[in-house]
């Protein structure tokens, strides 16, 4: 395992192109792109602002740029660098932009969601989209680009439209049985697509892709329902993650409850096994520590943090939530298949410390890593069953069915990874912190379990 030198961005605005060739960062009003095989510098370009949100187009030839307080938009071209296109909303404003699965349509959504603006960049045609929904995820477009479901809402009640994105004509509009449509997601295969209602009333419904209600699951009433919601990638498993700390699976067939994770304070199962992070300090003498002697493969390291296996059971830290405030840290806010659909990770947000591991074959409990500080970002590798994860600190964690490790990132001065993204091939991994990245490159020689 090898790490690069660190390089500068800004509000964690780093996307490596879906072709996996280029890394795209912003620091401050510059756009930098990079060769992500020798990480020098390919193109610099300059915002007329500070950028809020960044995007490759889906082949990897042009980057948006939006600066939501300016309610501008700048578009940039790889291939031809003097070619740039400026997208002005002007005093309607800009909450979010992003790009059509096709990479060359922008949809801007206005302030207030008043409404949501296709812009084309190959005619320049303008389309509008009126009374999108203000929610947690109301708009998502299907895995093969074909379709677009959004959320709206009319007359105080929910509506679904689906769109075909080819030329942006309405195909399907319906009226959701929910009381506050919260979010909306295609399953991967793009035959269903699952809607839920706000945290107040515990509701999941599907739909077909011609409106056709097909099921309609709730798991209790009258207490905070829904808090995460995640498709397996094989498209058989619906997992709903909820308030009562609980995380329910959904067959693909009939759509009902199959099995229920739960994460109790004391773990007992004798068939899981629970990994423990353990920091120990060597005794080192204040020479040792000078700069050039904290080298990429410095032993220096090697032992400050590790996991070791607790004998059952186990207890893990609960931190009770405040009753009295809004958005109570409580119940199951992540839920992550590996991209095999064989492992299920999941956080507790009142069991900040942990992070859950469930083999969807058995049907159980495989693994529990438990840290010091409260994980920040868990993400599965894109190709193998090998889940990253980091806490905030200086390291970054890894899990796979053969075992887990901590590693140091061997940065000068003190780099915290806040935040963590895969490269698409799984060879390695951005490490994101406050104002700095790295790249951390994997071992090639990983066999597969």
């Amino acid at each position: 395992m090898n790490f690069s030198e660190v390089f500068k961005q800004s509000n964690h605005l780093c996307k490596v192109s879906p072709d996996g060739k280029y890394l795209a960062t912003c620091v401050q009003y510059r756009l930098v792109v990079r060769d992500l095989s020798t990480l020098q510098i390919l193109q610099l370009y300059t915002c007329l602002d500070q950028v809020s949100h960044m995007e490759w187009s889906s082949d990897s030839l042009f980057i948006l740029c939006a600066m939501y307080k300016r309610g501008l938009v700048q578009v940039w071209s790889l291939e031809q660098p003097d070619w740039h296109c400026k997208i002005d909303e002007g005093s309607i404003g800009l909450v979010s932009s992003r790009w059509s699965p096709d990479g060359r349509h922008i949809l801007n959504t206005t302030e207030f969601h008043l409404r949501i603006t296709v812009w084309s960049l190959c005619t320049k045609a303008v389309s509008y989209i009126k009374y999108p929904k203000a929610c947690q995820k109301g708009i998502d477009f299907s895995r093969d680009g074909c379709y677009m479901a959004l959320a709206e809402r009319r007359d105080c009640k929910d509506y679904v439209s689906i769109f075909v994105c080819d030329d942006w004509h309405l195909l399907r509009h319906f009226e959701t049985e929910t009381q506050d449509l919260a979010g909306l997601e295609w399953s991967p295969n793009g035959c269903v697509l699952a809607v839920w209602d706000s945290c107040l009333e515990y509701k999941v419904l599907l739909y077909s892709l011609d409106g056709r209600l097909l099921s309609t699951y709730c798991a209790y009433e009258w207490s905070l329902g829904v808090k995460s919601v995640s498709w397996s990638p094989s498209s058989q498993f619906l997992a709903i993650g909820s308030y009562d700390e609980k995380v329910r699976i959904l067959n693909h067939i009939t759509w009902k409850k199959i099995i229920q994770f739960e994460h109790p304070a004391t773990i007992d199962n004798t068939k899981a096994i629970v990994y423990k992070e353990v920091d120990r300090r060597p005794a080192v003498v204040s020479d040792e520590l000078s700069l050039h002697n904290i080298t990429m493969g410095s032993t220096l390291f090697s032992t400050q943090s590790k996991y070791e296996i607790c004998p059952l059971p186990v207890q893990i830290p609960v931190v009770k939530p405040e009753p009295d405030r809004a958005n109570p840290k409580i119940g199951v806010s992540v839920l992550a298949f590996s991209s095999d659909s064989r492992y299920l990770a999941t956080k507790n947000d009142n069991m900040a410390t942990a992070v859950w591991v469930w083999d969807m074959q058995k049907m159980s409990l495989d693994t529990v890593l438990e840290h010091t500080s409260a994980v920040r970002c868990v993400m599965w590798d894109p190709r193998r069953p090998r889940l990253a994860l980091c806490t905030g600190n200086s390291k970054l964690y890894l899990w796979s069915p053969g075992g887990c490790v901590s590693v140091q990132v061997p940065a000068e001065g003190s780099f915290q990874v806040q935040s963590l993204k895969w490269h698409c091939s799984g060879d390695s991994v951005i490490l994101l912190g406050k104002d700095q990245l790295c790249l951390c490159y994997m071992d090639t020689d990983y066999e597969e379990k």
